[in-house]
């Protein structure tokens, strides 16, 4: 699928982590498709081999990129601009999710999601802001939170806080930001099915949660690319601080509910 032609992001470099797969591929793909010089980054070396080889060509780039270790961050986002040029945008996307209440879960987990999705998240904006302030660039930093930042789930703990600390690191990077002209945006995807390798789920948990959503399907990596694309180009340059639901209407209620009225009952009339 072509990028909308307003989507021009032709000489942008373009930074993705997470892009081995999932979310941060379908990221990636569509920047390249925008023209885009895309750096790819991801802790596991096949599934990242294998993405930046389905996008080949002289504007990818990809290394193995470890974001809860700062020289691994500085190291990756070094090369990239060694190989593509000063970055342009940055999408800090890599995060995992594992499940286990809070009464059974041990510490080396909890600090596991937090130094992945916090500290993970932390390091890569640090890294690009670093880059574009020195360059004078008036660069895009976006950052993937998750509908699990307002909504609390069992089994999530320590996911759900994670994603909530990013949205607030979000707000005030874009306040320290916006003399530099940097934006900085937090996209928060609903329920995104992506590859069992990636996110393994149950089918109830997926029948359940696929119940909920107004617009009647599942998200996919494109959905969340297409936002990406939107925050990235000139059309969002007065945007900054925000959190962009992309959910088909979950966080505008609970659609599941029957109405409160029965059919054909009699309604008050104001005057």
């Amino acid at each position: 699928m072509s990028a909308p032609p307003a989507f021009d992001f032709a000489d942008t470099v373009v930074v993705v982590t997470g892009a081995g797969a999932g979310i941060g591929q379908g990221i990636a793909e569509a920047f390249h498709t925008a023209g885009a010089r895309v750096a790819l980054g991801d802790l596991r070396e096949t599934p990242l081999k294998r993405a930046a080889s389905a996008l080949g060509g002289q504007r990818v780039f990809s290394q193995v990129v470890d974001v809860r270790d700062e020289a691994s961050v500085a190291a990756f986002v070094g090369a990239a601009e060694k190989q593509l040029g000063a970055v342009g945008v940055v999408v800090a996307n890599a995060g995992i999710y594992p499940n286990t209440p809070v009464v059974d879960m041990d510490v080396e987990e909890w600090d596991r999601v937090m130094e992945t999705n916090v500290r993970g998240v932390f390091l890569t904006c640090r890294a690009a802001a670093r880059s574009m302030v020195a360059h004078g660039t008036p660069g895009k930093i976006i950052t993937i939170s998750s509908g699990a930042y307002a909504s609390g789930r069992p089994g999530a703990a320590h996911y759900c806080a994670s994603k909530a600390a990013v949205v607030m690191f979000t707000k005030v990077l874009a306040l320290e930001l916006a003399k530099a002209r940097i934006n900085v945006n937090c996209i928060a995807p609903g329920f995104v099915r992506v590859d069992s390798e990636v996110s393994p789920l149950t089918e109830e948990y997926v029948t359940t949660l696929t119940r909920g959503i107004p617009w009647g399907r599942q998200g996919t990596p494109r959905d969340i690319a297409n936002a990406a694309l939107f925050l990235a180009s000139p059309f969002a340059d007065y945007v900054t601080g925000e959190v962009l639901s992309v959910n088909g209407g979950t966080s505008a209620g609970r659609s599941q509910l029957p109405l409160s009225t029965p059919p054909g009952a009699r309604k008050e009339r104001t005057r």
